[in-house]
């Protein structure tokens, strides 16, 4: 699979992922639990739809890409550590097991492209 492809599909997941809970609360928390501060989650939610977009967007040349490739990984990383340590502390829904696992899948595919 191309970089660029890579950076498509993963952005796509990022806005995805984001705009749930800014269109609908009520069945996002339904899967991952209850949230006391909704402005954080529609905070995140904001920085992963504008972190998709970038990718979505990402021009089809060298440093355009790697730096794609650069945002990807820092994102996925960020995302799961966040969520394999606040599932380990019982903060969080063991849901979000699954997001870091995809965001594991994330860093190895951008591993693989060079």
């Amino acid at each position: 699979m191309a970089a660029l492809t890579v950076s498509r599909l993963q952005g796509s997941f990022n806005v995805v992922s984001g705009v749930w809970p800014l269109v609908h609360m009520r069945s996002f928390e339904a899967v991952t639990g209850p949230k006391t501060d909704k402005w954080l989650v529609r905070t995140v939610s904001g920085l992963l739809v504008t972190i998709g977009v970038v990718q979505l967007l990402t021009p089809d040349d060298t440093q355009s890409v790697a730096f794609a490739k650069r945002l990807g990984i820092g994102t996925a990383a960020t995302l799961a550590a966040i969520d394999l340590t606040y599932v380990a502390k019982g903060r969080i829904s063991r849901i979000y097991l699954l997001d870091a696992a995809i965001e594991v899948l994330w860093i190895r595919r951008w591993q693989r492209k060079r």
